[in-house]
């Protein structure tokens, strides 16, 4: 099994901002019919909007000081079976991949969270994959992982919902524990499942800001990265709901393939038509692009919705502009590894374990750009790494 190293990670972070590598949702089919380009039809569940957006107002039990360990209403499972004595146990993980700049955060304070368990005995050896967003490889990876017979614990993000669902459901039967973390399959054998809110919450977030923000008759533009990828379409199904029930223009929804190149183009090709006063994103990897296409117009800024990636922030700050950053909590990377001691310390785990997700705005944003002042341009904000002994070489040298 090839170990991931950073430089791997470093290299991936310069190609292109790949949505699925960023994020997921519990999961949740599309109907059969579902063409690929998606529509709010296919992809809105209304329970599970309500459930979300309900989330969201839910103190979750735990230490506000460490959010990733905290949890919303949590409904606790028994891991006595998993009781493991000494401190040598083998925790493997197979990854989807580094192919972005969130999980190349995440991948790196995973890591750090590693070092500090491994110091204090709490776990052995710390053996990983990378299946570089191949699903083909990963189910191999997880393969190898189960017939090795050396993993006590398994920790599992997986590249697709629907693919990777066997390959885990294997890995549960071989009687190790096995704990998948931000992106869902659609099975429960897993001992904890772990993410954050959802996309559904994180689209709320954005479409709420700019209609509280923005004058009845003003004109959003939606800029979306990727068809057909669930958390991407709960995002875009969330506002369109919100966006419904308001008085603002929805001019359109165009797909950017996460090319800031493209979010540029797209955004001056409507100002060149007329005005656009509001930006909505289902992932702001490129949101600074966006902002950029107004300067260059000599445009007002618009009310902005990006997310908490540093260099959408250093711009927010930079222009004063009306904006928020929605966030899919890069801090769950350290979760796993920690929800895999406790396992086999046979301490209970939610079954689900859904963390705080909460977006940035004016009131945080100078905490935020404080806390991550030496960090670069592509790390996000709410990574969660600020306790961990490599702070901040770890992340600011990748």
């Amino acid at each position: 099994m090839q170990t991931t190293r950073l430089a791997l990670a470093a290299a991936a972070a310069l190609g292109l901002l790949l949505a699925t590598g960023c994020t997921t949702d519990t999961p949740t089919e599309p109907a059969d019919d579902a063409t690929t380009e998606g529509s709010s039809d296919e992809w809105f569940v209304q329970a599970e909007y309500d459930a979300q957006l309900a989330q969201r107002d839910i103190a979750p039990e735990g230490d506000p000081a460490t959010p990733w360990l905290q949890a919303i209403e949590p409904e606790w499972v028994d891991t006595g079976e998993f009781t493991r004595e000494g401190g040598d146990a083998t925790v493997c993980f197979s990854n989807a991949s580094v192919s972005n700049p969130w999980r190349v955060t995440g991948w790196i304070t995973m890591q750090e969270q590693v070092k500090v368990l491994q110091e204090a005995g709490e776990i052995g050896e710390f053996r990983t994959s990378d299946a570089g967003d191949d699903d083909d490889q990963q189910i191999s990876d997880i393969q190898a992982f189960v017939d090795s017979g050396e993993c006590d614990a398994l920790i599992i993000s997986p590249s697709t919902t629907a693919t990777l669902t066997p390959a885990v459901e294997t890995a549960c039967a071989s009687g190790i524990p096995v704990i998948v973390f931000d992106r869902g399959v659609n099975t429960d054998c897993a001992t904890t499942f772990i993410h954050p809110i959802g996309g559904y919450a994180y689209g709320a977030d954005a479409a709420e800001f700019l209609v509280e923000n923005l004058e009845p008759g003003s004109k959003v533009l939606a800029l979306r990265i990727l068809p057909g990828v669930d958390v991407l379409e709960h995002r875009w199904a969330a506002a369109q709901q919100i966006f419904g029930d308001s008085e603002l223009e929805v001019l359109g929804d165009e797909f950017t393939g996460g090319d800031a190149a493209e979010i540029k183009n797209i955004v001056t090709q409507y100002l060149q038509r007329g005005d656009v006063d509001g930006i909505w994103m289902d992932a702001g990897d490129g949101a600074v692009a966006a902002v950029e296409a107004f300067e260059d117009a000599g445009k007002p800024y618009p009310v902005m919705a990006g997310e908490d990636e540093l260099s959408f922030l250093r711009k927010w700050d930079e222009t004063g502009m009306t904006a928020i950053a929605p966030v899919y909590s890069n801090f769950q990377w350290r979760t796993p590894v920690l929800a895999a001691t406790m396992i086999l310390r046979g301490e209970q785990v939610p079954a689900e374990w859904i963390l705080p997700q909460e977006p940035i705005t004016e009131a945080d944003l100078d905490d935020y750009l404080a806390r991550n002042a030496d960090m670069p341009s592509l790390h996000y904000a709410k990574f969660g790494g600020e306790d961990l002994p490599g702070f901040p070489d770890a992340w600011r040298d990748r």
